[in-house]
């Protein structure tokens, strides 16, 4: 038997399944921790219908269709966050499962018809890849194109910085410069080689890529916590409150959090049985002050959870909670955990490559100016436990509220 086609067209709903099982389950393959079946799938069915094409030697190749759909699939795994090693072992995968598929049926047919169908198989997958790649290296040299313009801007942003004399933002600024000047040169060779069509699509040149991302996204990560804070320090800030539902808030919260969790195999513990329906306060600064301090738990917590529970404490006050498991905080430098740049670790470990020392001084200035408190309860190797009490309903005094150097608004100082 040699009509390979119609054996493949018989298995192509089976073949796509156990494909997208073997993508779902292979631990090379990390980016699809967060993806659907149906986001994982994507655009092999096609890949399937056109090789259904080649292999037929009366039908005419559906090449057109392999062309577009791998193209799609690249571009969608540049946005779904893939490694160009994943993208390579998803194809390596559907090549073997395609074989092992037809492979009862292979050595029933003739040597020259297996070789045949073997080849061509091979040469569909292969024109798959290239395809995908070609879609994949565009936008990620889009992607790295915008980052070099936001990563210029903000440069002219520091160098301005630098020179109005404030003490803390201007020192990191200045050491934020020397690795962000490097970032945007390294962005630009990349992309000047990409307009002289000297790069080439190959894994280690995709490799270079990522690492240029990467690091750029980390230092914008790492400067925005910097005028985030100067913002606090000396701007204005309008507070904004409305009628909030706190669960649904935690909710996206942990949203966020989850997978910066699971890349660490802790678990997000919720206890928000007692939480206040519904508090009158502004929802993106509270998202903020929850975000920052999960994010802080789970980057000094190496096992265990993190637990986020809410309580309503009286008829004006509630609290919410976050607690981790880590490395904790020595009681002599519990008194500076919301200075700003201050940082504490363990005897004999490094700090963290995303911490900036600025993520708790902006959750306290943010809880005083949702005219909150916010307490620490720590034990070195046992973890900590930030607790945050807020009024159930915050009172805007003006339209816009100064924030000076202590983080309170003026009215309140």
């Amino acid at each position: 038997m040699s009509d390979f086609s119609q054996l493949l067209s018989e298995k192509v709903d089976t073949i796509a399944q156990q494909w997208v099982d073997a993508v779902a389950h292979d631990r090379q393959i990390t980016s699809t921790d967060r993806l659907s079946q149906t986001a994982i799938r994507n655009h092999i069915p096609h890949v399937l219908a056109a090789l259904i094409t080649v292999l037929a030697e009366d039908q005419a190749n559906d090449v057109e269709t392999l062309a577009q759909a791998s193209l799609q699939h690249g571009t969608l795994r540049a946005e779904q966050g893939f490694d160009p090693t994943e993208i390579a072992r998803e194809y390596h995968l559907l090549r073997s499962i395609i074989l092992a598929a037809l492979r009862n049926d292979l050595l029933l047919g003739t040597t020259e018809a297996v070789l045949r169908a073997v080849m061509l198989i091979d040469a569909v997958v292969d024109a798959a890849i290239a395809q995908c790649f070609r879609s994949y290296v565009s936008e990620r040299l889009q992607e790295l194109e915008q980052l070099q313009h936001q990563l210029t801007l903000t440069n002219q942003e520091l160098n301005r910085l630098v020179t109005t004399s404030q003490d803390n933002l201007a020192l990191l600024a200045h050491e934020l410069k020397t690795p962000l000047n490097s970032i945007i040169g390294y962005s630009e060779l990349f992309l000047r080689q990409q307009r002289q069509s000297e790069i080439r699509d190959s894994v280690p040149s995709l490799e270079h890529i990522e690492r240029v991302l990467r690091n750029g996204r980390q230092l914008l990560h790492m400067i925005n916590d910097a005028l985030e804070f100067s913002r606090y320090e000396v701007g204005r800030i309008t507070l904004q409150p409305v009628p909030t539902d706190v669960r649904s808030l935690i909710a996206q919260v942990v949203e966020v959090i989850q997978p910066l969790a699971e890349a660490r195999e802790l678990q997000i513990v919720l206890d928000c049985e007692q939480a206040p329906d519904q508090v009158i306060t502004d929802p993106l600064r509270l998202q903020q002050v929850l975000t920052n301090l999960c994010s802080n738990s789970i980057r000094y917590t190496q096992q265990g959870s993190v637990t986020i529970a809410c309580r309503v404490l009286n008829d004006h006050q509630w609290s919410v909670i976050v607690a981790d498991t880590g490395i904790g905080i020595a009681p002599e430098h519990q008194s500076r955990i919301f200075e700003p740049y201050f940082r504490v670790l363990a005897a004999g470990a490094i700090y963290p490559s995303d911490s900036t020392g600025l993520g708790l001084a902006i959750v306290d200035r943010l809880v005083k100016l949702l005219q909150g408190s916010i307490s620490l309860v720590s034990q070195t190797g046992v973890g900590s436990t930030f607790t945050v009490i807020l009024p159930r309903e915050v009172t805007v005094l003006a339209e816009t509220q100064l924030v000076g150097a202590s983080g309170l608004p003026d009215a309140a100082q």
